[in-house]
């Protein structure tokens, strides 16, 4: 049994396709904007899982050093906050760059390490499609 849906973008009259020359097809519309909203659900998916990825190494790494104890990670953290606001600040605003860079490297890095298992998921799910559509 399949599930039969209407969305708006159904309902959306499409333009007329004007007689192509011979040596041109004519563009399917309705599928150029679905395949569109899926490479840019797909981009968003891969972008936040990345974020998430690089935001949460650090944690995972202070819990693995504080033996997963939450007091000695707040006892860290508490620390390194003294020290920060006791600093300099030219020393803060270094600080601020290190970590600034570090997480652009991380970011980068992986989702250079990610990309081509993204591309190759992102190829499959472009051409899977209905036979009945084409």
């Amino acid at each position: 049994m399949t599930l039969e849906t209407t969305t708006l973008v159904d309902r959306v009259p499409l333009p007329t396709p004007m007689t192509a020359r011979p040596d041109r097809q004519p563009i399917d519309w309705l599928e150029l904007f679905q395949g569109t909203c899926l490479v840019l659900i797909e981009t968003t998916g891969f972008a936040v899982t990345t974020l998430l990825l690089v935001l949460g190494l650090p944690l995972f790494v202070f819990l693995a050093v504080a033996g997963w104890d939450l007091g000695l990670l707040f006892a860290q953290l508490g620390n390194l906050a003294d020290h920060y606001h006791t600093a300099e600040p030219i020393a803060r605003r270094f600080f601020a760059q290190d970590l600034q860079i570090a997480f652009l490297i991380a970011a980068g890095g992986l989702a250079l390490l990610r990309m081509p298992a993204f591309l190759r998921r992102l190829d499959r799910r472009l051409n899977e499609g209905d036979p009945a559509h084409v």
